[in-house]
């Protein structure tokens, strides 16, 4: 990877410490893998639909059936399984069978503190 550094950046290094080599190589350290990215990334792409959030937010309030959630987001059922699907797959949601029916509620509350800082941030902009 050190092949990588453009020169201009090298130079920079160069100027700015001692070993420029030694912080070079720390800096690689810092680099996550690509697995250390795959959960956020899941729970950031389950978290990017308006839909997706309408159902976390509806679940603030307890568990709803799959067809409470068809109210909440006046869409059709093909609709809502897709995206508590997703939520599903990501770890948001978890589900409970109950006969013939599908309860879903919020999988770790986390994700309502995640929804409530995402506001907090977009309330200082």
């Amino acid at each position: 990877m050190a092949d990588s550094v453009p020169e201009s950046t090298r130079r920079t290094l160069d100027r700015l410490y001692d070993d420029p080599d030694d912080r070079l190589a720390s800096l690689f350290d810092l680099t996550a893998d690509d697995t250390e990215l795959e959960a956020p990334r899941a729970v950031f792409k389950a978290l990017s639909n308006e839909h997706r959030i309408r159902i976390l937010e509806a679940l603030r309030d307890g568990e709803l059936c799959a067809c409470e959630i068809q109210v909440v987001l006046d869409a059709p059922q093909s609709t809502v399984a897709s995206h508590l699907g997703e939520l599903k797959d990501a770890g948001l949601v978890n589900t409970r069978r109950r006969g013939k029916w599908t309860y879903y509620r919020i999988g770790d509350t986390a994700v309502l503190q995640l929804l409530d800082i995402a506001d907090a941030l977009a309330e200082g902009t």
